[in-house]
């Protein structure tokens, strides 16, 4: 989901990441709060932790903090009940858990090819 993705690469993430745009953009709730009634869909769907991961770049672009998602998870509780919210905390650190495994292979892959380019020089 990230600028540099090409459609023929991920072309279902890349529709994803359109409909989200979309969804803000036409929206007449402001980014953060349309993000926060997204994240509050996502709990009560008992969504898995890919749905959590495909919305956490715009949910962060648009100042979703830690303390926002716990806060929506415990206005949501009493209408969704606990085993949704538990349910949700575990697949939320689950797509954390994913997002950082990624970035740390990309920073590992990184310093690898500079480590190669300093050999080379």
């Amino acid at each position: 989901m990230t600028a540099d993705t090409s459609d023929a690469d991920s072309p279902v993430l890349d529709t994803l990441a359109d409909m989200t745009a979309a969804s803000i953009e036409h929206s007449t709730l402001v980014p953060r709060e349309l993000m926060l009634a997204r994240i509050a869909a996502l709990v009560a769907l008992d969504a898995p932790p890919a749905s959590y991961l495909a919305n956490a770049t715009a949910a962060e672009e648009t100042g979703v903090t830690l303390d926002d998602v716990q806060g929506v998870m415990i206005a949501v509780a009493p209408l969704v009940g606990t085993a949704r919210v538990v349910s949700a905390g575990g697949k939320i650190l689950r797509a954390l858990g994913f997002a950082i495994a990624v970035a740390e292979a990309e920073l590992e892959e990184e310093e690898e090819l500079e480590e190669l380019e300093e050999e080379d020089d």
